[in-house]
C-alpha cells in the first residue's frame, strides 16, 4: 500500500444512547450492522465500546479506506433498512470523523482517543502551525544533511527522492513528536 493511501482512510465513532432494556438488543443490533458493513468494498474493521459498566452510551467505530467508500455504506439503502430497525432500541448522539491530516493530532495509540468522540481535532490554524514546525525541522535537516549529495541528480529526481524521504519521516516520526509536545495547546477548548 502506498503512503498516500493510508492519508485516505477514515475513522468514524458514532455514539449512542440506548434505551434502558435493550442493551442485549443493541449489542446484537450494532454486530448485524457490523456483519452487514463487512460486505460494502473499502471497509478495513469496525466494532463497539462501552463508556463504562453503569453507561447507557455506546461508541460504535469503524473505518473505510476512502471518504467515498465511506459514503457508499452512508447512502445504501441497506445501512438505512439496518438504521430504521434500531429506531426503538438507542439513539444517534454525535458521530466524529478523522482521516488525513487530522489523524497526526489524535493520539494513535490507544482507539478510544483516536476516535474522540466529544471535541475533535483542533482548529486548522494550530494544524498549520504544528505542521509548519515540523516541516521546517525536516525541510532543514534534509537540506543540510541530504541534498548536497543528490546534485548530480537533476531536480524532478532530487525533488522525488526527497520527497519519499520527508514523508515517512513527517507521518511516522516527526508529526507524531511534535504533536506529543502540543498536546496541550492543540487540545480544543471545553
Amino acid at each position: 500500500m502506498a503512503m498516500t493511501d493510508t492519508l485516505e482512510h477514515v475513522t468514524t465513532s458514532v455514539a449512542r444512547r440506548v434505551r434502558e432494556g435493550h442493551e442485549a438488543d443493541f449489542v446484537e443490533w450494532t454486530d448485524r450492522g457490523i456483519d452487514l458493513v463487512r460486505t460494502f468494498p473499502g471497509f478495513l474493521g469496525g466494532g463497539w465500546l462501552r463508556s463504562s459498566a453503569e453507561s447507557s452510551d455506546y461508541h460504535v467505530v469503524y473505518r473505510f479506506e476512502t471518504h467515498d467508500h465511506l459514503e457508499a455504506w452512508l447512502r445504501s439503502e441497506a445501512r438505512r433498512d439496518w438504521l430504521g430497525r434500531g429506531r426503538p432500541i438507542a439513539d444517534d448522539v454525535v458521530t466524529h470523523r478523522l482521516s488525513g491530516v487530522e489523524g497526526w493530532f489524535e493520539p494513535q495509540s490507544n482507539l478510544t482517543d483516536a476516535v474522540r468522540v466529544v471535541g475533535g481535532p483542533p482548529p486548522r490554524w494550530k494544524q498549520a502551525v504544528s505542521i509548519g514546525v515540523a516541516f521546517y525541522a525536516v525541510s532543514l535537516l534534509v537540506n543540510l544533511v541530504i541534498t548536497p549529495h543528490l546534485t548530480h541528480l537533476n531536480v524532478a529526481l532530487r525533488t522525488a527522492v526527497v520527497v519519499m524521504m520527508c514523508t515517512p519521516l513527517m507521518v511516522y516520526v516527526v508529526m507524531p513528536f511534535v504533536t506529543a509536545r502540543l498536546r496541550k495547546w492543540l487540545a480544543p477548548r471545553a
